[in-house]
């Protein structure tokens, strides 16, 4: 099974439309066709950006997808790496992804080094036949 880590953007852009490429891959990890690596810091992200009252997501909305994250999620460790980063809050999900030969799923590109191991939803979807 593919081993991803999921940036919060894909979560958001899940939630925001059903019919999302975000959505689409955030759905396979829920039918168990990907396994989620994170860590402790990335489910608070997770919590703190999903309940913002700025996005408006329905209260059992985001909690249903959480419990399933806490689920179905692997948490693992990793190793710090020594990349600059301009927001240090990314850190976290490269270096998940990176230290357990995962996938990292984000729609900021740009907040990332450019690695084979970092994509866009679109392009990891093309990558496994599902775009």
């Amino acid at each position: 099974m593919r081993r991803v880590v999921l940036d919060t953007n894909v979560l958001v852009s899940a939630l925001w439309s059903k019919q999302s490429n975000p959505n689409k891959v955030a759905e396979m990890v829920f039918t168990n066709e990907l396994t989620l690596y994170l860590n402790q810091k990335i489910l608070e992200e997770y919590f703190e950006v999903l309940y913002r009252d700025k996005f408006g997501f329905p209260e059992e909305k985001v909690s249903a997808l959480l419990h399933e994250i806490s689920k179905r999620g692997i948490f693992a460790d990793s190793v710090q790496s020594i990349i600059h980063f301009a927001d240090e809050s990314d850190r976290k999900f490269h270096d998940i992804a990176k230290s357990n030969n995962a996938v990292l799923v984000t729609g900021n590109l740009k907040h990332y080094p450019n690695e084979s191991f970092i994509m866009n939803p679109y392009d990891f979807l093309h990558t496994l036949g599902n775009e």
